[in-house]
């Protein structure tokens, strides 16, 4: 499933390869680590994705 989905690393992210990709799914966010992309990716309800940018941002 991961082969049609676009994945999208931030601009922030650095150049230490620490990072992870979001792609958009219906009603929620596939989040997954760029140096284990193999593995799959985690998803979350879009509410869910949503609080959890609203607690990150400054």
């Amino acid at each position: 499933m991961t082969d049609n989905m676009e994945f999208r690393k931030s601009s922030y992210s650095g150049g230490s390869g620490n990072c992870v990709e979001v792609a958009d799914l219906p009603g929620e966010a596939a989040v997954r680590d760029t140096q284990n992309r193999d593995l799959g990716y985690l998803a979350y309800p879009n509410g869910e994705w949503a609080a959890l940018l609203a607690t990150l941002k400054p």
